[in-house]
């Protein structure tokens, strides 16, 4: 499996309207697509003061099952307009240690990101382990979806979780917090998805 995100880091007087908008019309047009675990329809509002950001963000994030279904995206119309809009975005990727997706990810209205240097030298499965740990906490807490992947290109670790309902809480220095506008799931997906 892979992960990946894409963001756009939009003007302070941006009006964020319209992302919630686009999202509105769009976000249904990637339910049941090929060889997607889910997409989650990410955004932040420094105005809209619902969770703590710096930023206004559009920052959709992926569960692919693998590299085609990704390929597959990104050569397509629909991401071809997300660039007509908002411009050409750097896409990072990750390899999926552990990815959870309850049938009622759905259901999701807020989202934490954590982003993380792995340092040199780090046992790499030792810290998939951990992150296996944390994934089933998470889940235990209330995670609608958890994802914890890593790059080894750049050496770094991201921890996806998405939350049936805002959790402020959850601020802290390094992590990302979105709300959730919708979420892309497969038809198919009747069951809990483990990876």
């Amino acid at each position: 499996m892979l992960a990946m995100q894409y963001a756009f880091v939009l003007p302070a007087d941006y009006d964020m309207g319209i992302v919630r908008r686009r999202i509105a019309e769009k976000g249904s047009m990637l339910d049941d697509f090929p060889r997607l675990r889910f997409k989650a329809y990410l955004s932040a509002d420094r105005r809209g003061a619902r969770l703590p950001t710096r930023q206004n963000l559009y920052a959709p994030f992926y569960l692919w099952d693998d590299a085609e279904g990704m390929n597959a995206f990104l050569g397509s119309s629909g991401f071809a307009g997300v660039t007509q809009a908002f411009g050409w975005p750097e896409v990072r990727t990750w390899s999926v240690w552990r990815g959870e997706v309850s049938p009622e990810a759905r259901q999701a209205v807020c989202a934490s990101r954590d982003l993380e240097n792995i340092a040199p030298y780090t046992d790499l499965d030792e810290l998939r382990e951990r992150e296996a740990d944390k994934v089933r906490a998470d889940l235990a807490d209330g995670a609608l979806a958890a994802v914890s992947a890593f790059d080894p290109t750049h050496w770094t670790l991201v921890r996806l979780r998405l939350w049936h309902e805002l959790r402020p809480e959850l601020a802290r220095d390094g992590r990302q917090l979105y709300d959730v506008g919708h979420v892309s799931l497969p038809r198919r997906h009747l069951s809990p998805v483990t990876a």
